[in-house]
Order: C-alpha cells, then structure tokens, then sequence
C-alpha cells in the first residue's frame, strides 16, 4: 500500500512516516522544508527516512496546486495522511496569512487531490484548538466548535468542514484527529517542552504563562503516531444511525469521523517544569508572565469514541515521556550535564 504522508519532515509527519516504512508500507513523503523553525531538524529527521528504499520525498508547497496534483497523478497513493500545515497559536496571530496559504488552500489542494485520484481514506491533523472557549471538560468530539480563540484554530475548524464537504458530496471518506499537545523527541523547537529544556540547560530564564496556572493534556509522540496508523488502516463508513434533526458533529451520513488523540490525564504546567528539572538536575529560573492572546487555560481530552472504535488509549505519562526527550536532547545536541 502507498501512503502520502505531507509534513514528511515535520516532528508528526517524521515519526508516522518511520513507523509506516518499519511496518512495510510504501511511503510517500511531501513538505515544503520551510524555515519556521531550524531547517537542520528537519533533514536531520528527513535523512532517517531516506535510509528507506520504499521512501519517496517531494519537496513542494501545499499551495502548489500544479504540483500537489502531479504527485497524486504521478505517485497514486492509495491513502493520505494529512500532517503538513502552518503550525502556533501564537504566529498565527502575527502572521494570519500565512495560515490561509498553508492550511486553507493547502488542505484544499489535497481534497482535491484525493478527490480525483480515488484516494480510499484521508486521515488529516485537527487540532484540541478548536475548542477554544468551551470550557466544559473533558473536551468530546461531540462539542460545539464555532468559538475558536486563535485564528489557528479557526484554520483547523475550516478543514474539518471543508472535509465534511468532499465527504458528502464526492463519498471520499475522511477522518480528522485532534491532536492535544503532542511532545517527545525530535519535537519542535517552539514548543514549551523543547524552550523550556534549552533554557533551563543555557541557564536561562523560561516564560511561564498565566503565572503558571495552566493545565494541558500533554500526549507523547508516540501515542499519536499509534492512533494514526490504526485510524487510516480503517476507512470511515457512512453513519446509518446519525440524525439530521439531533446533528452530531463527530459523524455524519457521509464517510466522516472526528477523533481526540490524547492523554486524558491533563498536567498542571509546573509539574511539568518540574519533571524537567527533575530530569536535567537543575532548577528553572522563572519568568511568571500574564495568560497570552489566543491561549487557553485547560485543554483535556475525551478520548471515549478513539477507545470504542479501535479498543485503544493513549499510555504514556509525563515521567516517562519527558525522560525519553531528555535524553534524545541531549544526545541530539551533544549537551553534557553539569554532574555528568
């Protein structure tokens, strides 16, 4: 079988394309390399994949239209994982248009794509920031999401219903997960795991928002890539039982499923920091900062439908997750503990 996987360089898109290529699957790879953040980490992921003979890679823009439908044309996957798109809540809100290029016409040229090359199954990357201001915990698919608080997530609720669409009117089933806060090795290095493991080791102080006050349901890399490889396995099918009068949002009578992917076990964020110190043996200097533009204060995960459908749950804990990046880290960046 032959998968595009797009974002084949991302931190996502890196780990699930390892693990389809060790599971014996034919792996088409795409992205665009941009420099969002280091271009070094990305071929560094990327040159991991190439060891693989059954590994193809495009370098493309997802708003390419020409070139996006030359790789479905040329390659004719069988299935699309959907990774690759404008990531951060907060560049969003700094460069909104970018998000447009990338994660509104670059998911429609993929719809596209799919829709003219009989794609049997696109699996594609949602987010927990579409809920933005519901508050009512832990989060289900099954929740309104029209209250996004960053133009990301806004971006991210777009997808899903443009996918609805070409579910309905084209029968190309689609299914969208909804990542919560995913960290492990070779992670991005803008995210907090990541800023705050190079500040504490530099001696540096970390920016600590909402004065720490602050719950997330961090999600181990490798939980996520398990639920992706599962989930594009099994095409989603029509719902025979869903009611246009009692409309639930997380299916549909077309061919379309919406999927949290996370740990269910959200984290105070100074536990957190201090399992790094824990980690590294150093104390964190801390910049206690007021609640950012576009941030939430909790994000949980209810990951009830994920289990019933495919009899799986996220396992990893924050002890043993963020022991795994430490270690990855330091070996990565050749950085010595001071005790060491």
């Amino acid at each position: 079988m032959k998968i595009l996987v797009t974002g084949a360089a991302g931190f996502i898109g890196f780990h699930t394309s390892k693990q389809l290529l060790e599971s014996g699957y034919e792996v088409i790879g795409l992205d665009n390399l941009n420099d969002y953040y280091d271009i070094n980490l990305k071929n560094d992921r990327l040159k991991i994949l190439q060891k693989w003979e059954s590994f193809t890679f495009h370098k493309n823009n997802l708003n390419d239209k020409e070139g996006i439908d030359h790789i479905f044309q040329e390659d004719s996957p069988n299935r699309v994982i959907h990774l690759a798109a404008q990531a951060g809540v907060r560049y969003s809100i700094e460069h909104p248009e970018v998000y447009i290029q990338s994660n509104i016409i670059g998911t429609f040229n993929i719809l596209e794509g799919c829709r003219h090359n009989n794609v049997e199954h696109l699996v594609y990357a949602s987010s927990s920031s579409v809920y933005g201001l519901n508050t009512n915990y832990p989060f289900s698919v099954q929740d309104d999401v029209s209250h996004p608080v960053s133009f990301y997530g806004a971006t991210k609720v777009s997808n899903e219903l443009m996918a609805h669409s070409y579910s309905h009117l084209y029968g190309i089933p689609t299914t969208g997960l909804r990542f919560f806060t995913v960290y492990g090795p070779w992670g991005r290095p803008d995210m907090a795991l990541f800023l705050f493991t190079r500040n504490i080791l530099a001696g540096k102080p970390i920016d600590v928002y909402n004065h720490g006050n602050m719950e997330r349901d961090f999600t181990y890399i490798d939980d996520i890539v398990e639920g992706i490889v599962r989930i594009v396995k099994k095409s989603p099918t029509p719902n025979l039982k869903w009611k246009s009068d009692e409309p639930n949002p997380a299916s549909s009578s077309a061919p379309y499923r919406l999927y949290n992917i996370g740990s269910n076990s959200p984290v105070q964020l100074m536990d957190y920091v201090r399992e790094i110190e824990n980690n590294l043996g150093l104390k964190a200097e801390l910049n206690m900062m007021p609640m950012q533009s576009g941030d939430v204060k909790k994000s949980h995960a209810d990951v009830s439908d994920l289990i019933r459908d495919f009899e799986y749950t996220p396992e990893w804990t924050i002890q043993k997750g963020i022991k795994n990046f430490i270690s990855w880290y330091l070996d990565y960046y050749q950085v010595k503990l001071p005790s060491s």
